[in-house]
């Protein structure tokens, strides 16, 4: 893949550039509540204003239905990349209409163009390949095109497993390079699939075992140890004939559980004890229980302490780490302390560490934990799980095609 250095060394002072970042960030009562994604694009965008480019910086938030939705505006978000730049940054009324083409007209060396939410256009995430080309080549024009020096810069790895317009459909228009981010990602990932550094410790957490099989699927043979937390331990607890009360549970998934732990010998580490509680609140009544005795009514809710021990054990001599997935309900006080218990297991682990974005990557900011203690931190979950089933993503493939 042609890199953002390259384009620099081509020269980009005067060029219209359009950069697909990622930043698809919280928000509440107008204001960005964890900014780590904003803060994850700057250097490609600032590597570019220095240089003298005219930066379009395109992104989505959300999941608007194809058309404008307060709600998912990035007007916030532009204000906040404006305070972390330290300049000034124009923002778009329009994905591609008349104030998209005025500002870009306007643009001068140096200067940014945020545009509003892509998903706001309905061609962005059609099925269509006739209109999702069209709202490309109206991104496209934006650059003033080939012939008058625009380029496609994609540094949104979250978004890389899409085979969207400003993902995969525009660079087949324009000359394109990945960023910094993207690169970065998939040489990482690329550890993780080929030969690691053993031994190997895989963590899963989050909420559905659906969500994680075919991960678990393809990296079962390739690791050492996989540890199963969050949501999901519960189905694999009831594939081992344990009663789970009132905890989350795929019922259609249990056989999918009890298959991989006959295939998996003793490289599946699941809780001993869970933290449970009858209700869902952050005040909450907990105990702790053994994971093989939940009483019925209560929902668990944690991993217990035992079981952060016992993690961290596995964890402790571990040369690369691939963390995904809370532990437990870590945005609620009474079930924060698995997830942060793992997480500095993780940082403790001697080898490479990688955080596989999404709620991971959340909970690392949330939780107060030095976000530089990890290897690595993905900006994308779903792109990195999916990388790691084994799938071609389509915002990668198209970007090594020259």
């Amino acid at each position: 893949m042609r890199t953002l250095d390259d384009l620099i060394k081509h020269g980009v002072q005067g060029r219209r550039v359009l950069v697909r970042s990622d930043l698809n960030v919280p928000l509440k009562d107008g204001k960005v509540t964890d900014d780590g994604r904003i803060r994850a694009s700057l250097p490609v965008l600032t590597k570019l204003l220095d240089h003298g480019a005219r930066v379009i910086v395109t992104a989505h938030l959300g999941r608007p239905k194809g058309a404008p939705d307060p709600q998912y505006s990035l007007r916030p978000v532009a204000d906040r990349l404006a305070q972390l730049l330290g300049r000034p940054v124009e923002f778009a009324l329009d994905t591609v209409g008349e104030s998209a083409r005025l500002l870009a007209n306007e643009l001068k060396d140096g200067e940014l163009l945020l545009l509003e939410n892509v998903r706001f256009n309905a061609g962005e995430t059609s099925k269509d390949e006739g209109e999702r080309a069209e709202f490309a080549r109206c991104l496209a024009l934006l650059t003033g095109g080939e012939d008058e020096g625009g380029a496609y810069v994609d540094d949104a790895f979250g978004a890389v497993h899409r085979k969207h317009a400003s993902v995969y459909d525009i660079a087949t228009l324009l000359p394109h390079y990945c960023g910094d981010l993207v690169r970065d990602e998939v040489r990482v990932l690329e550890q993780l699939v080929g030969e690691p550094a053993r031994p190997y410790v895989v963590v899963l957490g989050g909420s559905k075992v659906s969500d994680k099989l075919a991960v678990i699927d393809n990296l079962l043979p390739k690791v050492d140890r996989l540890l199963v937390g969050g949501g999901m331990c519960f189905t694999f607890l009831a594939a081992q004939g344990h009663e789970v009360g009132d905890s989350l549970l795929e019922t259609d998934q249990v056989e999918n559980c009890r298959r991989l732990l006959a295939e998996a010998g003793d490289k599946i580490v699941l809780p001993t004890d869970i933290v449970v509680s009858a209700e869902f609140s952050a005040d909450a009544a907990t105990q702790t229980v053994a994971a093989d005795a939940i009483p019925a009514g209560q929902k668990g809710l944690d991993i217990g302490p035992r079981s952060v021990e016992a993690f961290a054990a596995a964890l402790a001599d571990a040369q690369t780490v691939f963390w995904n997935g809370p532990m437990g309900v870590f945005e609620l006080a009474p079930f924060a302390a698995g997830t942060k218990g793992v997480a500095e297991a993780v940082t403790a682990a001697p080898g490479l560490s990688v955080v596989g974005g999404g709620d991971s990557a959340a909970a690392v900011r949330a939780l107060g934990l030095d976000v530089t203690a990890f290897g690595h931190i993905s900006t994308g979950g779903g792109a990195s799980l999916e990388y790691l089933e084994g799938k071609e993503l389509p915002g990668v493939a198209v970007l090594e095609q020259v």
